[in-house]
């Protein structure tokens, strides 16, 4: 699914204002306000986020839960063959480095590749990722260690490291 030219504005206008209020945040990943809303208060609780108002991430406790953690809470097995959007080490910034025949992809019946599907974090992320190339890269990132082999999650979680903590 596109955005249409108005809502493809109103996007980019609420990505470069840098504004983090709940109502843009819910527009940009297609969630209800209230979703992010609880989703920020359990993540405070979590220590995930240092201050709530300021929704500042606890960066080194949000990568420990993705590297430790995020496979066991949002578990995943590659399923059956559909059309979607490559993620896991079949997109950018792996599909650089791993060669591998097997494909996993979020399924959306407007992608171009054909491969296993994997659940995404959220069933907005296919098309959320369209016109976010940063977000599209750590979801996939995050997906391959999910899916990966001791190999792959390796590599996956220094490239996470590297864009997390750098920030």
């Amino acid at each position: 699914m596109k955005l249409s030219d108005n809502e493809d504005n109103k996007a980019s206008e609420l990505q470069n204002n840098g504004s983090y209020q709940n109502k843009n945040i819910a527009y940009s990943l297609k969630m209800s306000e209230a979703e992010v809303s609880e989703s920020l208060r359990r993540s405070e609780f979590a220590g995930l986020i240092a201050d709530i108002k300021t929704k500042k991430v606890n960066q080194k406790a949000f990568l420990a839960f993705l590297l430790n953690g995020l496979k066991y809470v949002f578990p995943t097995h590659p399923g059956a063959l559909v059309r979607g959007v490559p993620t896991a080490h079949s997109a950018l910034p792996l599909s650089k480095s791993i060669i591998s025949n097997e494909l996993y992809v979020w399924e959306n019946p407007s992608g171009e590749v054909r491969g296993q599907s994997i659940i995404p974090l959220y069933h907005t992320v296919p098309n959320v990722v369209e016109n976010n190339k940063k977000l599209y890269e750590l979801l996939a990132l995050v997906d391959a260690i999910r899916t990966g082999t001791a190999r792959i999650v390796n590599i996956a979680s220094q490239e996470l490291e590297k864009r997390i903590l750098s920030v």
